[in-house]
């Protein structure tokens, strides 16, 4: 094992100091949400990049095609919520190391279609066995019982987010 793979990586535990010696917006549930999800989000990126090459766009790409019939760039955009403008250029990159196939689309020959090849479903399925071993790590620590309310409140807080996000958008 390399010196770099056996150096721990560990973020300050925000629960070890008290709300009070925190900052007002570290304190909030959501800055510590963020936190987790950005650390997650970094060492994804990594280990995608590491097992298949992939960059934090490509993966994105690859893991929304997954084994789905051949999509529009449009719907694709959609789907990992970016604009066809800014994955074209991981998509170009993608079909160049031919992961990904493009095609007119035989009913509409203005739209093209695109899905995996042969490599990037083997691609698709690194990424999918990757993360299964993040989400088992993440959370082996944590009871049944607790992992079940934990994703309940989730569902919860995603909710009331969902909902703040559209009163926001009604604002504006």
């Amino acid at each position: 094992m390399s010196q770099k793979s056996r150096k721990q990586i560990t973020a300050p535990a925000p629960a070890a100091a008290s709300d009070a010696e925190l900052a007002p917006i570290t304190a909030m549930t959501s800055s510590r949400l963020m936190v987790l999800a950005n650390l997650l989000k970094r060492g994804a990126i990594l280990r995608y990049k590491r097992l298949a090459g992939l960059s934090s766009v490509e993966f994105g790409l690859v893991a929304s095609l997954g084994r789905h019939p051949p999509m529009s760039v449009a719907r694709l955009a959609e789907a990992v919520g970016m604009d066809k403008g800014q994955i074209s250029r991981a998509l170009a990159e993608l079909v160049a190391r031919k992961l990904v196939a493009k095609a007119d689309n035989p009913k509409d020959n203005r739209e093209t279609l695109v899905c995996l090849t042969k490599a990037g479903l083997t691609a698709h399925d690194v990424i999918v066995a990757g993360a299964q071993e993040r989400n088992r790590r993440l959370l082996e620590h944590l009871s049944k019982a607790d992992l079940a309310l934990l994703l309940v409140q989730i569902d919860r807080l995603t909710a009331t987010a969902a909902e703040m996000l559209a009163a926001e958008k009604d604002l504006s």
